[in-house]
C-alpha cells in the first residue's frame, strides 16, 4: 500500500526504485561537486587572507581570487603562487564537470513532460524541474499540497499560546536537496522581482516583501511554490499566474 503523508510525519524512507536511483544520481553527484567547489573556494580565500588579500565570500567573487593569484604584481611569494595554482586548477576542473552535468540536466528537462510543465512556474528552471520530476514521490503519496510542503520541510512549526496558534521556524525535515533548490528558486524570484508580475505592488509577494524580512518571505514563497508543484504533479496542466490586483478606482 502506498503510504500517505498527512499530519503525522512518516519516519520510514522507502528505498529508491531503480529508475530513480539511475536518473537521480546526477543530482547527487552534482551536490558532491558543489560541496567540493565550496571547499576549494574557501581554502583559496583563506590562504589569500593570510597574505593580506581579503575577498568577500560568494562564488561570484571567485574570479577575483584567481586574478590575485595569477597577477604577477600581486606581491604573493612565488612558492605560494605555485601551491595556490593547484587549487585553481582543481577548481576549474570542477567547474567544467558541473557545467557538463548542468547541460545534461537541461537536455533531460526538454524531454520530460512534467519538467516542462513545472518550468512554467516562476523561479523554476531546468535544474529544479528535472530534480522534482526525478526525485519527488508520486503526487498521490500526499493528500494535499500542504503535506507535500511538509515532506520538503517547508511548513512552519505550530505553537499554541493561550489558545492562539503561532507559526515558528520551518521544520527543516524532509528532502533537503529539493527544499534547498526550491528556496534557491524562490530567492531568484525575489532578486528579479522587478520582472516578475507575481511580485508587483499589491500582489501577495509584493505585500509580503513590504512588511516581512526577506529571509522569511523566501521560505514562504518556497512553500507556496511547493504547493503549486504538487498541484501540477497531481492534476496536470501548467502554471497560470493569478490575475493582477485591481487598482483602486478602476471599474
Amino acid at each position: 500500500m502506498t503510504p500517505h503523508y498527512g499530519t503525522k510525519r512518516c519516519r520510514e524512507r522507502e528505498p529508491s526504485t531503480p529508475s530513480v536511483a539511475q536518473h537521480g544520481s546526477i543530482f547527487r553527484v552534482r551536490e558532491v561537486l558543489l560541496r567540493q567547489r565550496t571547499q576549494l573556494i574557501n581554502a583559496l580565500r583563506g590562504h589569500l587572507t593570510e597574505f593580506g588579500e581579503v575577498v568577500p565570500q560568494g562564488t561570484s567573487n571567485v574570479s577575483k581570487l584567481i586574478t590575485i593569484v595569477e597577477d604577477p604584481t600581486s606581491g604573493l611569494p612565488s612558492e605560494a603562487v605555485a601551491t595556490l595554482q593547484i587549487l585553481i586548477l582543481s577548481l576549474r576542473h570542477l567547474e567544467a564537470e558541473i557545467t557538463k552535468l548542468d547541460d545534461e540536466i537541461a537536455r533531460r528537462a526538454k524531454e520530460d513532460d512534467l519538467a516542462k510543465r513545472l518550468m512554467t512556474i516562476p523561479g523554476i528552471g531546468p535544474l529544479i524541474a528535472t530534480a522534482f520530476a526525478t526525485l519527488a514521490p508520486a503526487a498521490e503519496t500526499f493528500r494535499k499540497g500542504r503535506d507535500f510542503a511538509a515532506w520538503l520541510g517547508l511548513v512552519p512549526r505550530q505553537h499554541s499560546t493561550g489558545g492562539k496558534q503561532r507559526l515558528g521556524a520551518t521544520t527543516k525535515m524532509g528532502e533537503r536537496s529539493l527544499r534547498r533548490l526550491l528556496i534557491i528558486g524562490a530567492n531568484s524570484v525575489i532578486i528579479k522581482r522587478h520582472v516578475h508580475a507575481s511580485a508587483k505592488t499589491g500582489s501577495w509577494l509584493g505585500e509580503m516583501l513590504g512588511r516581512k524580512p526577506t529571509m522569511l518571505v523566501r521560505v514562504a514563497l518556497a512553500n507556496k511554490m511547493a504547493r503549486i508543484v504538487w498541484a501540477l504533479m497531481a492534476h496536470g496542466g501548467v502554471y497560470k499566474a493569478p490575475a493582477p490586483p485591481q487598482t483602486a478606482g478602476m471599474t
